[in-house]
């Protein structure tokens, strides 16, 4: 397999980025049902699509030749020419979870099948572009995982629905007194 694992669409504001001598992070959880701590994400390799605020795709790129990693790359789009240009993210990774929640080592240089591969180059067009006649999906294959955005809220504390949420509800016993 080449994809071991994605996210889509992302939320770029649900992220924590990490303050001074505080490193961010950039957590999910697995869509299958199986319960478990959130896995940083930080690390991976692979490829990502960044959106704007219509799911319009912004920019497609790659993470892993080098040393930086889809957290770095996410981080330097924040402060480049593409900013205030997206909010929302996919990406798709090659370095499996282990069973500890930790990535495993990186992806050694194996070649896959051919027809994984393209496989697995159509998937991540579906899932990004979303085209109206791609009815059937992406085919990723069984052991490819999907995981979910994680918000952490003792980082990043209530998200604006919550904080409303948290005041409408307040809002009878205000009235009563």
């Amino acid at each position: 397999m080449l994809i071991q694992n994605y996210g889509l669409f992302w939320k770029e504001e649900d992220v924590y980025w990490g303050k001074p001598n505080v490193s961010g992070h950039l957590k999910g959880i697995i869509t299958n049902g199986k319960t478990g701590d959130p896995v940083d994400f930080r690390e991976q390799q692979g490829v990502y699509v960044l959106y704007d605020d219509t799911f319009r795709v912004v920019y497609v790129g790659q993470t892993g030749v080098g040393q930086q990693r889809l957290f770095d790359r996410l981080k330097q789009h924040k402060n480049d020419n593409l900013a205030d240009r997206w909010s929302k993210f996919s990406w798709f990774g090659i370095r499996r979870v282990n069973k500890t929640g930790d990535l495993a080592a990186e992806k050694n240089s194996a070649t896959p099948e051919i027809g994984d591969v393209l496989n697995h180059i159509e998937a991540i067009l579906i899932a990004t572009a979303e085209p109206a006649h791609n009815k059937q999906g992406g085919r990723f294959g069984e052991k490819v995982e999907q995981y979910l955005q994680y918000r952490d809220k003792e980082d990043l504390g209530l998200s604006v629905p919550e904080m409303i949420k948290q005041i409408y509800d307040s809002l009878p016993s205000i009235m009563n007194n």
